[in-house]
């Protein structure tokens, strides 16, 4: 089994995934070649940040709706190549994901990436959070865009109430909220976290 078929099965995702993540990765590198998506260079190292996006996977497969019947709407943001917005629509393609990324090369990435791997469920624009309008998605997430603890309290105020914010924490910190919660796992020998925090019921 591979590496990337490993963490899909001890997350609980389904095997038939890997052939669509693995053609993500391979678009990534040819636009990585060019225009500087990320610093993973290598295909070990691109694989790596795939994997850890997957651990968010989970956590937003809880994620309720907030009317029934509704797509889960999920924001990702600085979405950047696509680490999580992409693996998370390839995962929860009933879910909708909008990816904020204002760096145009990046957007434009986006784009063919929903296009080439037909993703319907992927909405990329070309924004910063600042200007983006709706605040009341059900899960809100980024990955190495903000400061942890200051991305928690940000995010907070673009989910409706019950809603959920999501970051990843690659260093153990002691300054988060008193309500955040800490899943631990490891990659590779690397000890890593997803954070979640609540948007309590009364806002």
């Amino acid at each position: 089994m591979t590496t990337l078929g490993s963490a899909l099965a001890t997350l609980g995702i389904a095997p038939s995934l890997e052939s669509p993540l693995d053609n993500f990765c391979t678009l990534f590198q040819k636009w990585n070649r060019s225009i500087n998506l990320s610093a993973a260079r290598s295909e070990p190292e691109l694989r790596e940040h795939v994997i850890d996006s997957l651990h968010v996977v989970p956590h937003l497969r809880a994620v309720s709706a907030s009317d029934n019947g509704a797509p889960v709407r999920i924001l990702d943001v600085g979405a950047g190549g696509g680490l999580p917005a992409v693996v998370v629509a390839i995962c929860l393609p009933d879910a909708h994901v909008t990816a904020l990324e204002p760096v145009h090369k990046k957007h434009a990435f986006l784009r063919t990436a929903a296009r080439e791997l037909s993703l319907a469920n992927l909405d990329p624009l070309a924004e910063r959070l600042d200007h983006h309008g709706p605040r009341d998605y059900d899960a809100v997430m980024s990955r190495a865009t903000f400061d942890l603890r200051e991305w928690l309290l940000l995010g907070l105020t673009h989910v409706r109430a019950g809603g959920v914010v999501l970051g990843f924490e690659a260093v153990p910190r002691g300054d988060l909220p008193p309500a955040a919660l800490r899943e631990s796992y490891a990659l590779d020998d690397k000890s890593r976290a997803i954070i979640t925090l609540r948007r309590s019921d009364s806002g």
